[in-house]
């Protein structure tokens, strides 16, 4: 699965690159499906004409990547299933059916009693199940994923990646664009949002890879017909007849998992088939010293560029410049693989087909191992040249590694990892601007090395008043992860509005709620609001920005208009911990309703049972309620969760001493 696995690094080796001979130019002519006026028509559009291969498609791991949560689409075994344990935040795991609805269970144990539970209906199973299967809710819209995953190849559930060692974040995982869309064809998002959507489709579609096909399905309708076998029917693309490059980058755009960069103005929704990807995102992969045969699992074109089948080919093709279709002359993923037939129905005799296509001719090409050792493997070259081996970021799984070579000794010893650098798999010279994005997500999203965050800064130039204009937005992203809110405000206060006109809605949002973010660290709360308000007027849909400004607002007095934005939290996402801790707050210290903050904090807890900020909240209704003896399991609670909580051990001292009076 796509999404991102914050505690792992990735690891990929150094690579190699090869451009194709018209790598400097476009195809020519233009395919129709690259214009911005032609409209997707969905694969129940194309089925009227290419059933045979839509019924096919269907069986692939593409076309079973996503649907609702039904007994159909899950792969999962249910009876006698103990329960998944998460001992880091001691909580149990329990999937079940009720009728046809999934369910998964949560729940805390003292002793044999269950001192806490949660049931979350599941909404949608994500994954081919050829591999997992991973859970999702819908919350008003908002999509989350559940902490529960089931492992095909093991027969097993445990915790999503990602979600082990500590990092349970239970049922708040958002799920952006960036990863849902990998997953199926293009959801759609509410405007001002980036998590919510009103249509969600059912797995990857002909589109994907086609591009979207209203031009080709009007000129069909008209008559207007293409023998494809002697020319290219340009009203769609088909990836098997565009160059080299451009047939990887369709297949890169969710087969390299990585760091993704997206180039200024540019979204995860603008890649068309055909096009570079380079120009809508660049991808990164962190670089290492030793250990380099380990891969992560959405890697097969990154280390299928590695391999020495490619490399040459691509070269060869390259001196072919001249030829008539260059696209028939360097392996790419299609030369293996054909996208509308699942791997589980192709069978290895096809793929050996493909290796025997260059290397066929035994008198040239002698295969080294020993009779015993073909035998065992029945002659099968993937089987020695592509061994399977588990991935770095997703447990229980193993995959097919594409990096195609000698069989190679294996190591008594496990390298020690050094980490060398960040580098862009797609585009092999990417721009400052990208790279210390790079850096900054690599800190922000997948692991808190300082190292990264000082790689950003030494890509950021701030020399002169354009330079912190052409780098404002990254500088305040890098001064509010590195929490320097003063330097952050010195850069803002030379902000003229042009560092952020390249950038996406969404960006120039991000932008304004991490100076409104240093405003609040650094006590100017009113401003702090004007820059909060800025943010949700470009993304009005970001309920963490409204919570952000309510909790100013009610530092700043202006309880109404916290209020107001709390409820709207609240009605657009009834399950929004920090907002119930906020209104819980609000109603006690302003409008003086105990009752209402009870009830407000225990909503809370009953979503989280370790929040210890209403944990803290909820025994002082109970004081003030004259429940002491409460108000102090709350606090002992507090603590145990989180020892240094200096409010809550200067709110147990003071019970105890007034106990002793």
């Amino acid at each position: 699965m796509m999404f991102r696995t914050a505690a792992t690094l990735l690891l990929v080796t150094l690579l190699f690159s090869c451009t194709s001979p018209d790598e400097q130019k476009t195809d020519a002519p233009a395919y129709a499906a690259l214009s911005d006026t032609v409209r997707y028509v969905g694969m129940q559009t194309c089925r009227n004409c290419h059933a045979d291969i839509y019924e096919s498609f269907l069986k692939t791991g593409m076309g079973k990547s996503f649907d609702v949560a039904g007994r159909q689409k899950s792969s999962a075994r249910f009876p006698d299933q103990a329960p998944v344990f998460d001992r880091y935040r001691d909580l149990h795991y329990f999937p079940f059916w009720r009728g046809d609805s999934l369910h998964v269970l949560e729940f805390r144990l003292s002793g044999k009693d269950t001192v806490y539970s949660r049931d979350a209906r599941i909404d949608f199973i994500i994954g081919s199940g050829q591999h997992t299967n991973s859970h999702l809710r819908q919350v008003n819209g908002y999509l989350y994923q559940a902490p529960l995953t089931y492992y095909t190849q093991k027969g097993q559930w445990d915790l999503p990646p990602g979600f082990e060692n500590g990092h349970n974040s239970r049922f708040s995982r958002k799920l952006e664009f960036e990863c849902i869309s990998c997953h199926n064809a293009y959801p759609t998002l509410v405007e001002g949002s980036e998590t919510k959507y009103t249509e969600i489709p059912n797995g990857i579609d002909c589109e994907r890879c086609h591009g979207p096909g209203g031009e080709h399905v009007r000129k069909k309708l008209l008559g207007e017909l293409v023998d494809t076998s002697v020319a290219i029917d340009y009203s769609i693309v088909n990836p098997a007849k565009l160059s080299i490059d451009r047939q990887l980058d369709v297949c890169q755009r969710c087969h390299i998992q990585g760091n993704a960069v997206l180039q200024p103005g540019k979204t995860f929704r603008d890649f068309r088939p055909g096009m570079r990807l380079s120009d809508v995102m660049d991808i990164y992969m962190p670089v290492y010293k030793g250990n380099e045969d380990a891969h992560i699992m959405a890697s097969h074109a990154e280390r299928m560029k590695q391999s020495r089948c490619y490399i040459v080919s691509a070269k060869q093709a390259e001196a072919k410049q001249g030829a008539l279709k260059p696209y028939q002359d360097a392996m790419t993923c299609v030369t293996c693989h054909n996208p509308h037939v699942s791997v589980r129905e192709t069978g290895s005799g096809v793929f050996n087909a493909a290796c025997n296509g260059c290397h066929g001719d035994r008198d040239k090409v002698q295969c080294t191992a020993s009779v015993t050792e073909r035998n065992r493997e029945a002659d099968n070259c993937v089987g020695c040249h592509m061994p399977k081996n588990g991935t770095l970021d997703i447990p229980h799984v193993v995959t097919t590694d594409h990096r195609i070579r000698k069989p190679a000794q294996k190591r008594e010893v496990e390298r020690i990892r050094e980490f060398v650098r960040l580098a862009c798999i797609n585009n092999p010279e990417p721009d400052r601007r990208s790279r210390a994005v790079a850096y900054l997500n690599q800190f922000e999203k997948f692991t808190r090395d300082g190292q990264f965050l000082d790689s950003a800064r030494a890509l950021l130039a701030d020399a002169s008043p354009a330079d912190v204009q052409r780098n404002f937005s990254s500088l305040v992203r890098w001064a509010y992860l590195k929490e320097d809110y003063q330097q952050l405000l010195r850069w803002a206060e030379l902000d003229d509005g042009k560092g952020q006109s390249e950038l996406t809605a969404v960006n120039r949002a991000w932008t304004d709620y991490r100076i409104g973010v240093a405003y609040r660290e650094t006590g100017l709360k009113e401003a702090a609001a004007t820059a909060f308000r800025r943010a949700i007027r470009l993304l009005p849909l970001q309920l963490d920005f409204r919570n952000e400004l309510a909790s100013v607002l009610i530092d700043l007095g202006k309880f109404g208009e916290a209020r107001e934005q709390l409820e709207f939290v609240l009605r657009e996402n009834p399950e929004h911990l920090s907002a119930w801790v906020n209104l819980g707050f609000l109603s006690l210290s302003a409008l003086h309703d105990l009752k209402a903050a009870e009830r407000c904090y225990r909503t809370a807890l009953a979503l989280e049972p370790d929040h210890v900020q209403a944990l803290i909240n909820l025994a002082g209704t109970q004081v003030l309620s004259g429940d002491v003896h409460a108000a102090k399991r709350l606090l002992q609670r507090a603590l145990v969760l989180e020892p240094s909580n200096q409010q809550a051990r200067i709110r147990i001292k003071a019970l105890q001493e007034t106990s002793t009076r």
